[in-house]
């Protein structure tokens, strides 16, 4: 399987560009788009001068339990800049949500609980509701990471989309909230995420 086939035989529907798009950002804004690949591997992540964004992380079936993952994510972490992605909920029906989830604690990285996500599906019209994960070496305030959210939303995930799907996303202000840090922080629930010996998940 090419590069591609690996992300659309893991990632939900809802959670893919296409490949099209993809290749497009990787042609049209290759100085902050890029991609690296190996033969268990496939990390597709933005940089941008404040800040680093995980668009997709898979790792093989194969290399599970060999530290890959940590290895992808230290590499990223060594340029000193916050580190942003998209996670699915846990869902205890879908044991790959609650491994990306453990994955990711393991490796510092909190839950923007104030930063709500809810974006529709161009392919399948439905609203996909996601988390925000952050790791913030200098101690970055949630609402840089918002900001950084939006800027990622509006220059990655709608790059072209009307031309590419012919429709457009949601602006990013319908699809980003910001609520009040504090607030949120008391609102959120705990969420208990039982432990096992695997040491990285398949995906981000």
């Amino acid at each position: 399987m090419n590069w591609y086939e690996k992300l659309n035989q893991y990632f939900p529907i809802e959670e893919m560009k296409s490949k099209e798009h993809m290749e497009l950002l990787l042609d049209e804004k290759s100085d902050i788009y890029h991609k690296d690949e190996g033969k268990h591997h496939v990390l597709m992540y933005v940089e941008l001068p404040n800040f680093v964004f995980i668009d997709y992380l898979f790792v093989s079936k194969e290399s599970r339990g060999q530290g890959l993952g940590h290895k992808l994510i230290e590499k990223l972490k060594e340029k000193g800049k916050p580190i942003l992605l998209e996670v699915e909920p846990v869902d205890y029906e879908d044991t790959d949500t609650e491994k990306r989830q453990r994955f990711y604690k393991r490796e510092g990285f909190k839950h923007a609980a104030s930063i709500g996500y809810r974006r529709r599906s161009l392919a399948t019209n439905k609203i996909n509701e996601m988390e925000i994960l952050y790791w913030a070496p200098g101690k970055e305030s949630e609402e840089t990471i918002y900001e950084n959210m939006k800027k990622t939303y509006n220059e990655i995930h709608t790059y072209k989309d009307s031309e590419l799907y012919g429709k457009s996303y949601q602006p990013a202000g319908e699809v980003l909230v910001l609520e009040d840090e504090d607030a949120a922080a008391v609102a959120e629930p705990e969420v208990l995420i039982k432990d096992d010996t695997q040491r990285e998940p398949a995906s981000e």
